[in-house]
């Protein structure tokens, strides 16, 4: 009987080329805790916990101690044979900090998607492709600044920009109008409030858009995520296509906004459900009623951008998702797993996640007679992207 044999926590920060800036933050790093489950035989999966103070609500140290504390005692020692048994115990054993529960779910299920030779997106449902499309995020920014960023982007090779609007109601219709003359009628302009606009306001600009005349896909999140009946008005109001993304963490999110009619697309992320089974689920039930579906992430890394681009290649959403977190990132953490290609990610053939090994120090591990490490993970040297 092969057991699961450990648990380690590493916490990184992985600087960015770009400052990455939103209604809701300004960052300049990737903070994130890194979760690797290895096994009797010595094979490791490999999972991520992001740290979004502002979105998620989850830390640094807060994730590490539910892994630690909670989790860790729940699969050492199990068969791995059981592991899916331990992901719904996993799931059951703590309220909400779902970044926690995704990092330790995608963790096992690499684990046997290694053990069985299989790429992780043909584990989870037969998918075949190795490529996936992605959005890039033009940060929140001037007219002039957005301007020269989207046509950098054009240029960099991405087809499909997504555009954070909402710090300004009074001026966002300017960019986007700046945004669509730098780059011309053929690149895809979706924007992302993330909650910044009251309802009021986010109808005042949506039909400024529409008048305009600007060519916008979608917007997503422009109201608080937490008021679903404001998400419906404003989507009563307007005729842009809306998508929900801080209002959308589970099934029962789901159900609520299908109930109220409030989104015309769902944005579906690990750090948000907390497991591939959930989020196979929130894609499988979106699409049955009608719903557009893309797959974010949040401010990860290769190992949870690798997560979320494999689940595209097993279940497909109908717009391009949203998987350029790691592209911002200065150098991956890790050797093997994803690249990007233009507006391509690629993935790994090899099985799993296709990662071989992290390059940085900092280990947190709980191992008898084993000292903890220091938490810290800056300044280490990583090969290029």
């Amino acid at each position: 009987m092969t057991r699961i044999d450990a648990v380690r926590c590493t916490r990184l920060r992985v600087p960015l080329h770009t400052p990455f800036v939103t209604a809701l933050r300004r960052t300049e790093s990737t903070d994130t805790v890194v979760v690797r489950v290895t096994d009797s035989d010595g094979v490791t999966g490999w999972g991520e916990a992001p740290q979004v103070w502002q979105v998620t609500g989850e830390s640094l140290a807060g994730a590490t101690s539910c892994i630690e504390e909670m989790f860790e005692p729940l699969l050492v020692g199990r068969d791995v044979d059981d592991w899916a048994e331990v992901t719904s115990a996993v799931q059951g054993a703590v309220a909400r900090n779902f970044g926690a529960k995704a990092a330790i779910d995608v963790a096992l299920h690499d684990l046997v998607a290694r053990r069985s030779g299989l790429p992780l997106s043909v584990f989870l449902d037969g998918g075949a492709s190795t490529r996936v499309e992605t959005d890039v995020t033009l940060s929140a920014g001037s007219v002039q600044a957005l301007g020269a960023s989207a046509r950098q982007r054009v240029t960099d090779g991405f087809a499909t920009l997504k555009m954070k609007v909402g710090t300004d109601a009074a001026t966002d219709v300017a960019r986007v109008r700046a945004v669509r003359e730098a780059v011309g009628p053929d690149v895809t302009i979706r924007l992302d409030a993330n909650q910044g606009w009251s309802p009021r306001d986010a109808v005042e600009v949506i039909r400024a858009l529409e008048a305009a005349a600007l060519g916008v896909e979608v917007v997503e999140q422009p109201v608080p995520g937490d008021d679903v009946e404001g998400l419906a008005w404003v989507r009563s109001r307007v005729g842009l296509p809306i998508m929900a993304d801080e209002s959308l963490y589970g099934l029962r999110d789901l159900d609520r906004i299908l109930r109220l009619g409030a989104a015309d697309v769902v944005n579906v992320k690990l750090a948000k459900c907390g497991s591939l089974a959930v989020a196979l689920e929130l894609l499988r039930r979106a699409r049955e009623h009608g719903l557009g579906t893309i797959v974010g992430s949040m401010m990860e890394s290769h190992i949870g951008v690798g997560a979320a681009a494999s689940l595209v290649a097993a279940q497909p959403t109908s717009l391009t998702s949203d998987l350029d977190a790691a592209w911002w990132a200065v150098a991956s953490p890790v050797a093997g797993g994803l690249r990007y290609a233009g507006s391509t990610v690629v993935l790994p053939t090899a099985p799993g996640l296709g990662i071989d090994a992290l390059l940085v120090t900092g280990d947190r591990a709980r191992q008898p007679g084993r000292q903890d490490a220091p938490d810290a993970c800056d300044g280490a040297q990583r090969p290029p992207a």
